[in-house]
Protein backbone atom coordinates (compact mmCIF):
# COMPACT_ATOMS: atom_id res chain seq x y z
CA UNK A 1 0.00 0.00 0.00
CA UNK A 2 2.86 2.40 0.66
CA UNK A 3 3.99 2.06 -2.94
CA UNK A 4 0.58 3.18 -4.20
CA UNK A 5 0.66 6.16 -1.85
CA UNK A 6 4.13 7.12 -3.11
CA UNK A 7 2.89 7.03 -6.71
CA UNK A 8 -0.10 9.18 -5.75
CA UNK A 9 2.22 11.72 -4.13
CA UNK A 10 4.43 11.78 -7.22
CA UNK A 11 1.38 12.28 -9.43
CA UNK A 12 0.23 15.20 -7.23
CA UNK A 13 3.71 16.72 -7.36
CA UNK A 14 3.78 16.34 -11.16
CA UNK A 15 0.37 18.00 -11.45
CA UNK A 16 1.57 20.85 -9.20
CA UNK A 17 4.74 21.27 -11.29
CA UNK A 18 2.71 21.37 -14.51
CA UNK A 19 0.51 24.06 -12.98
CA UNK A 20 3.60 26.05 -12.03
CA UNK A 21 4.90 25.59 -15.57
CA UNK A 22 1.59 26.97 -16.88
CA UNK A 23 2.05 30.10 -14.77
CA UNK A 24 5.69 30.38 -15.89
CA UNK A 25 4.63 30.25 -19.55
CA UNK A 26 2.34 33.22 -18.91
CA UNK A 27 5.09 35.22 -17.16
CA UNK A 28 6.79 37.97 -19.21
CA UNK A 29 10.20 37.18 -17.72
CA UNK A 30 10.23 33.65 -19.15
CA UNK A 31 12.23 33.40 -22.42
CA UNK A 32 10.23 32.63 -25.56
CA UNK A 33 12.00 29.30 -26.16
CA UNK A 34 11.13 28.14 -22.64
CA UNK A 35 7.52 29.16 -23.24
CA UNK A 36 7.45 27.22 -26.53
CA UNK A 37 8.80 24.04 -24.95
CA UNK A 38 6.60 24.58 -21.90
CA UNK A 39 3.47 24.78 -24.02
CA UNK A 40 4.51 21.56 -25.77
CA UNK A 41 5.09 19.77 -22.44
CA UNK A 42 1.76 20.95 -20.99
CA UNK A 43 -0.02 20.01 -24.22
CA UNK A 44 1.57 16.57 -24.23
CA UNK A 45 0.61 16.03 -20.59
CA UNK A 46 -3.02 16.97 -21.23
CA UNK A 47 -3.37 15.39 -24.66
CA UNK A 48 -5.06 12.02 -25.02
CA UNK A 49 -2.77 11.34 -28.00
CA UNK A 50 0.64 9.85 -27.16
CA UNK A 51 3.65 8.95 -29.27
CA UNK A 52 3.11 5.35 -28.20
CA UNK A 53 -0.56 4.54 -27.44
CA UNK A 54 -1.26 3.48 -23.84
CA UNK A 55 -2.86 0.12 -24.80
CA UNK A 56 0.54 -1.07 -26.08
CA UNK A 57 1.79 -3.23 -23.19
CA UNK A 58 4.41 -1.52 -21.01
CA UNK A 59 5.70 0.80 -23.75
CA UNK A 60 2.46 2.77 -23.77
CA UNK A 61 3.09 4.10 -20.29
CA UNK A 62 6.88 4.25 -20.51
CA UNK A 63 6.76 7.17 -22.94
CA UNK A 64 4.69 9.13 -20.38
CA UNK A 65 7.06 8.16 -17.60
CA UNK A 66 10.12 9.25 -19.60
CA UNK A 67 9.10 12.06 -21.97
CA UNK A 68 7.07 14.10 -19.50
CA UNK A 69 9.73 14.26 -16.75
CA UNK A 70 12.46 14.93 -19.35
CA UNK A 71 10.41 17.75 -20.86
CA UNK A 72 9.73 19.22 -17.42
CA UNK A 73 13.42 19.04 -16.50
CA UNK A 74 14.43 20.76 -19.74
CA UNK A 75 11.91 23.58 -19.28
CA UNK A 76 12.89 24.05 -15.62
CA UNK A 77 16.49 24.68 -16.68
CA UNK A 78 15.36 27.35 -19.15
CA UNK A 79 13.15 29.32 -16.75
CA UNK A 80 14.87 31.80 -14.40
CA UNK A 81 14.89 30.36 -10.84
CA UNK A 82 13.13 33.39 -9.31
CA UNK A 83 10.28 33.13 -11.82
CA UNK A 84 9.92 29.39 -11.23
CA UNK A 85 9.86 29.87 -7.46
CA UNK A 86 7.10 32.50 -7.75
CA UNK A 87 5.10 30.28 -10.10
CA UNK A 88 5.37 27.32 -7.73
CA UNK A 89 3.93 29.48 -4.95
CA UNK A 90 1.10 30.58 -7.27
CA UNK A 91 0.40 26.95 -8.15
CA UNK A 92 0.26 25.97 -4.46
CA UNK A 93 -2.12 28.84 -3.71
CA UNK A 94 -4.29 27.95 -6.70
CA UNK A 95 -4.54 24.30 -5.63
CA UNK A 96 -5.61 25.36 -2.12
CA UNK A 97 -8.58 27.33 -3.51
CA UNK A 98 -11.84 25.47 -4.04
CA UNK A 99 -12.32 24.39 -7.64
CA UNK A 100 -15.08 26.11 -9.56
CA UNK A 101 -16.92 24.29 -12.27
CA UNK A 102 -16.66 25.66 -15.77
CA UNK A 103 -19.95 24.65 -17.35
CA UNK A 104 -19.26 26.56 -20.57
CA UNK A 105 -16.07 24.60 -21.25
CA UNK A 106 -17.86 21.35 -20.42
CA UNK A 107 -20.67 22.29 -22.82
CA UNK A 108 -18.21 23.06 -25.62
CA UNK A 109 -16.39 19.75 -25.13
CA UNK A 110 -19.67 17.81 -25.08
CA UNK A 111 -20.81 19.63 -28.24
CA UNK A 112 -17.56 18.72 -30.01
CA UNK A 113 -18.01 15.05 -29.06
CA UNK A 114 -21.61 15.09 -30.29
CA UNK A 115 -20.52 16.60 -33.61
CA UNK A 116 -17.74 14.01 -33.95
CA UNK A 117 -20.26 11.22 -33.41
CA UNK A 118 -23.14 12.62 -35.50
CA UNK A 119 -21.23 13.82 -38.58
CA UNK A 120 -19.81 10.40 -39.58
CA UNK A 121 -23.27 8.89 -39.10
CA UNK A 122 -24.85 11.53 -41.36
CA UNK A 123 -22.09 11.11 -43.94
CA UNK A 124 -22.53 7.32 -43.93
CA UNK A 125 -26.32 7.64 -44.21
CA UNK A 126 -26.04 10.09 -47.09
CA UNK A 127 -23.66 8.03 -49.21
CA UNK A 128 -24.48 4.44 -48.32
CA UNK A 129 -28.18 4.30 -47.46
Amino acid sequence: MQTIEKWKQKARALKQELHALYFACKDKRTPWYAKALGVWVIGYALSPIDFIPDPVPILGYVDDLILLPLGLAAVRKMIPPAVLAECRIKAQEASAEPKRKNWIAAGVIIAIWIVLVVLPFLWFRRYFL
